[in-house]
């Protein structure tokens, strides 16, 4: 049975236009982002590493296809979030809005079922976006410009050697999905709330908004909620491109992440299990 409403609400994502625009908005916006950076990434890198250069000489193929798809990461990763609420905002309240709650549940089909069912067929959508990310930015960038050391500047300069940045990329690309199926948890939740698409949408989107800010926040107030908090542990990936890899850092954050799926996924099958959708 739980196959059958998988393939069902499979069917039903894909079957829908807002589905596809995340798709759409990356395959018009990266090629454009590669070729851009095949064009002029010299000068780009140029005033990007101007200060390191004064007391540096840097060699070889720097600005290469690693190194545009760790750019365009770190760029549509800010993005993407609102991408996939798209998707999980709609799963539940989109059958409230069209009313077919009841024509669901006048079949064999438990309300356990229907739940699990639309958050499986979300988390998918969100594997197959963050997916397609990294086949475009990856595929095209080696492809335009090759391979080579990838800089990474954040509180140290680590250079990635050629060899050693696939294993990298494979791993923070899914602990970018990790991240992105937080997010689409979240909309699900919101979206058992109400019976609007929108509702979903926007209050997810306030939530990161209100959490990031309270993470930026320096202040002794936030220091118990800010290890809680799911928008401080998204950018976790990066964490993987450091020489070493803090390992511990890294499972922190994805068993947080974790913990926020998790308890999304059991409160949207507790309300919906008690909702009154027969009247």
């Amino acid at each position: 049975m739980m196959i059958t409403a998988l393939r069902v609400e499979l069917a039903k994502v894909f079957s829908k236009w807002r589905t596809f625009i995340g798709f759409i908005a990356m395959t018009l916006l990266v090629p454009v982002i590669v070729l851009a950076m095949s064009a002029e990434g010299g000068q780009y890198f140029s005033f990007a590493m101007q200060t390191l250069q004064q007391a540096f000489t840097f060699t070889g193929n720097l600005m290469n296809g690693y190194t545009v798809a760790y750019i365009i990461f770190g760029a549509l990763y800010l993005h993407v979030p609102f991408l996939v609420t798209l998707v999980a905002g709609d799963s539940l309240a989109g059958e409230a809005t069209s009313g077919t709650y009841r024509l669901l549940l006048t079949r064999p089909l438990t309300r356990t079922t229907m739940v699990t069912s639309k958050y499986l067929a979300s988390m998918i959508y969100v594997k197959l976006l963050v997916l397609w990310m990294a086949i475009l930015s990856l595929g095209l960038g080696v492809l335009v410009l090759g391979t080579g050391e990838v800089i990474v500047i954040r509180s140290q300069i680590t250079i990635i050697a050629q060899n050693d940045v696939l294993w990298r990329f494979a791993l923070a690309y899914a602990f970018a999905m990790l991240s992105m199926m937080t997010v689409a948890s979240v909309a699900f939740l919101c979206s058992s709330l109400v019976e609007n698409s929108i509702g979903p949408i926007m209050t997810t989107m306030a939530i990161i908004i209100v959490f990031t800010i309270i993470s930026a926040i320096d202040l002794p107030l936030f220091d118990s909620i800010r290890p809680l908090l799911f928008t401080n542990h998204m950018n976790g990936w990066k964490l993987l491109f450091d020489d070493p890899v803090d390992w511990s850092r890294v499972a922190t954050s994805a068993s947080v992440l974790a913990g926020h799926m998790a308890a999304c996924y059991g409160a949207a099958l507790i309300i919906v299990r008690r909702k009154d959708i027969l009247t």
